[in-house]
């Protein structure tokens, strides 16, 4: 139990101990407690972002086939235009994330730390929202391109009567989903512990605030 914690769950009590604590007191502990969430969820955005370079980096190195079939993929200008902006929205999430944390280390003030604490909340929330979007478009966009870059998979999905492509539609809407969910739930479990902790050192300079 950290020292806000225990200074917390003793607040109540009546002893002499505990009489001098003052919102002088309390900042200094949430704004270490806040500054060291917000460093955290950085460093996990780095790994994130170095993660899906390796997964790009990756295919070139191991596999020949998979390199053909990416440089194809690289031909088509919407793939490449998406891959790039999906490393752009993950290197701007990096950088709002590092500012917010030199934000929250340098400020001496409770507004201002709640403002910078809503800051990262919005940020992290945006991130999600983007990362969702992008996998609800991603999945029919990439069976469109093997649509029409895989010959066979071409002439096996043009030859479907109404019925075939209507269970290849649903299939696609199952998987579209399956992947939804598992990245919110991922999301939910990387993110969400730490953004629970920090809603609660907002909630805490409310307080302070009244």
């Amino acid at each position: 139990m950290d020292e806000l914690e225990l200074l917390k769950k003793n607040w109540n009590k009546t002893s002499d101990e505990f009489k001098n604590y003052s919102d002088t007191d309390i900042y200094p502990m949430l704004h270490k407690k806040s500054s060291s969430i917000v460093k955290t969820l950085f460093y996990i955005s780095v790994a994130e972002l170095l993660f899906w370079l390796l997964i790009s980096y990756l295919p070139y190195v191991f596999s020949d086939k998979m390199k053909a079939r990416l440089e194809t993929s690289y031909e088509n200008p919407l793939f490449t235009a998406l891959t790039i902006l999906g490393f752009v929205v993950i290197g701007v999430f990096v950088y709002l994330l590092y500012k917010s944390h030199k934000s929250i280390s340098t400020t001496d003030s409770a507004k201002k730390l709640m403002e910078s604490i809503l800051r990262t909340r919005k940020v992290i929330k945006y991130y999600v929202l983007y990362n969702l979007v992008m996998i609800f478009i991603s999945i029919p966009l990439s069976l469109l391109f093997e649509f029409n870059q895989n010959m066979e998979f071409h002439d096996q999905v043009a030859a479907f009567d109404s019925t075939q492509m209507t269970v290849l539609v649903v299939i696609t809407m199952i998987v579209t989903a399956v992947f939804l969910g598992i990245i919110w739930l991922f999301y939910r479990l990387l993110y969400g512990i730490l953004l629970k902790r920090l809603n609660k050192n907002y909630d805490e300079l409310k307080k302070l605030e009244v």
